[in-house]
């Protein structure tokens, strides 16, 4: 048997309602996924399939945005010196751009400053702070912080030592040190049953930016023009896609469709993309290319290519984010590799050990944080990739499995840590080499403490079954109302069963597959990405697999994706 799921048919209710008119609109199909996942009733199920911008909550229902919103005015009024201190990731140069794009268009003319990964590392550190003074060309009055900041208790006091106030926009959990002592600290995640905790830092700001707008109308300038860039670092950075995230990144996918940021476009045009971007896109096309930048070398292109108002230099940037992409490919292989013989010479067990811990002096910092990612979907495990500089200093990069936190973890095992934080799916680390040994003993010890053996058992979870003569067009329209996919609302995964091949695997660029395939008397085409490797068993299979739109020539089908293969069960 080739699979290394186990195969879960969720419940489905054959008796969904959603009033008359959804329920002869809707195909049964796509009413059991609405049912599945929570959405229930018809008003439910209107402001899910069709969300309205009209429904976004008061921004001032976020504690301290007045407090925000006030300072920043008064900047305004007296044309104060502003520095907005980012993060070199999607969501940190999204937030960065749209809080610049905001304040410009009030009058003032803020600096904008990124740190470099392997310079003055992640966040508000003692080594960003003075470049970012330099780079202001004189001491700024109002820092503002976006995606970084709310651990930085230490920092921010530094600030104010200095005689500089610090707003402080951000997503990420708070620190043991509590709330920094800064004018205002806009983050759901510091509140008391917030339920804005899903929003990433774009979010946050666009949040600021409503609550600005609401305050001071500005002439000819329109909020929803800029929801494209909030859309991609919703997406990029993984948070949930539901509620008001599930809708500005709606109306931010179709910002894009008919135009749009001239560097997203860019980007678009440099990768080929000729459909409507989905989430999927931004995901596995527009995200990657954005991260590239602050991975390998500087964010600083990233930045400029969502800046720029010029499309010639917007193509140019493209091009350099297509290099820097092919570069952190190429160094992500050859560390992914690296780490899995790693793995095999220490004897890793899938079956009794429970996390990854690696370092290596080789490693490019930039990169680890993926083959983190890579590493615990190959073997559903907690993982940490650490990448060590000369001195046996290691910063790593953590992904984690559905059920273990890893920010808890970190907290558990802090007597083994110089520091770490971030979200309970993804988290940083710094350590010593020495340390590593006693951290992966302790992180083991607290996954086992904390999670049962079943999280650790990779799971396939199958929306339903269907046959190919239900894969049609029109369920295809319908389906789509669905999107946009992500945390929280995911892809569907269906299952067909008693599958044959019409003729042989085809391999495509090295390691994919392009499969041939029918049930009965209708025969559809299947791409299983990264399936080059996988021992596939005897037909007659079983498919798990997802659909989404293709667009070739004019000509309109349904692309199928295979997730995986086994031998054909009774139903």
């Amino acid at each position: 048997m080739s699979t290394k799921f186990s195969w879960e048919l969720r419940p489905t209710d054959g008796g969904v309602d959603y009033g008359e008119e959804l329920n002869q609109q809707l195909p049964l199909l796509v009413r059991r996924i609405l049912s599945q996942r929570g959405i229930c009733g018809r008003e439910m199920a209107e402001r899910f399939l069709r969300p309205r911008l009209a429904d976004l909550g008061d921004p001032f229902d976020m504690r301290e945005m007045d407090a925000a919103v006030e300072r920043i005015f008064r900047a305004v009024d007296h044309g104060e010196k502003i520095c907005i201190y980012g993060d070199y990731d999607v969501d940190g140069v999204s937030s960065v751009t749209l809080l610049h794009t905001m304040l410009t268009a009030y009058g003032l003319e803020p600096t904008c400053f990124i740190p470099v990964r392997t310079q003055e590392g992640y966040g508000l550190s003692d080594e960003g702070i003075r470049h970012a003074i330099e780079l202001c060309g004189c001491r700024p009055s109002l820092i503002i912080t976006v995606d970084c900041g709310t651990s930085s208790v230490n920092e921010v006091n530094y600030l104010n030592s200095l005689g500089i106030d610090v707003i402080i926009l951000d997503h990420h959990e708070a620190g043991t040190q509590g709330r920094p002592p800064a004018v205002a600290v806009v983050n759901a995640k510091l509140e008391d049953n917030s339920p804005l905790t899903y929003l990433c830092s774009a979010g946050v700001v666009f949040k600021l930016a409503h609550a600005m707008l609401k305050r001071r109308r500005i002439a000819d300038f329109d909020l929803r023009e800029h929801l494209d860039v909030v859309a991609i670092a919703t997406v990029a950075d993984i948070v949930p896609l539901v509620a008001e995230n599930r809708l500005l990144t709606r109306h931010g996918l179709r910002l894009m469709a008919r135009g749009g940021n001239i560097g997203i476009q860019a980007i678009n045009e440099v990768t080929g993309l000729r459909t409507p971007p989905n989430a999927s896109h931004v995901s596995f096309r527009i995200g990657p290319r954005l991260n590239a930048a602050g991975r390998m070398d500087s964010p600083k292109d990233a930045l400029e290519l969502l800046m720029t108002h010029d499309s010639n230099r917007a193509l140019q940037l493209a091009h350099c984010l297509e290099a820097h992409n092919r570069a952190r490919q190429q160094e992500e292989e050859k560390i992914r590799a690296e780490a899995t013989e790693m793995l095999e010479a220490a004897d890793f067990s899938p079956a009794k050990d429970r996390v990854i811990v690696l370092g290596s002096r080789t490693w490019h910092p930039g990169v680890v944080g993926i083959v983190a990612s890579l590493l615990m979907r190959r073997y559903h495990k907690p993982t940490f990739i650490i990448s060590l500089d000369e001195t046996g200093l290691g910063k790593g990069s953590g992904r984690s499995v559905p059920g273990i936190s890893l920010v808890q973890a970190i907290h558990a095992c802090s007597d083994t840590l110089i520091s770490g934080g971030g979200h309970d799916m993804a988290a940083g680390l710094v350590i010593r080499e020495e340390m590593i040994d006693k951290f992966r003993a302790a992180f083991d010890a607290y996954v086992q403490q904390n999670s049962s053996d079943d999280l650790l058992k990779p799971r396939l979870n199958i929306d339903a079954e269907i046959s190919f003569r239900e894969l049609t067009l029109d369920l295809l329209d319908h389906y789509e109302l669905l999107e946009p996919f992500g945390n929280a609302n995911p892809q569907p995964i269906f299952m067909s069963r008693n599958i044959m091949l019409t003729d042989a695997p085809r391999h495509i660029a090295g390691n994919h597959l392009r499969l041939s395939l029918r049930q009965g008397t209708c025969e559809c085409d299947a791409m299983y990405f990264n399936g080059g490797q996988v021992h596939l068993p005897d037909p007659p299979w079983d498919i798990a697999f997802t659909i989404d739109r293709n667009v070739w020539r004019g000509r309109t089908s349904i692309s199928m994706s295979i997730q995986d293969i086994r031998p054909a069960t009774q139903s």
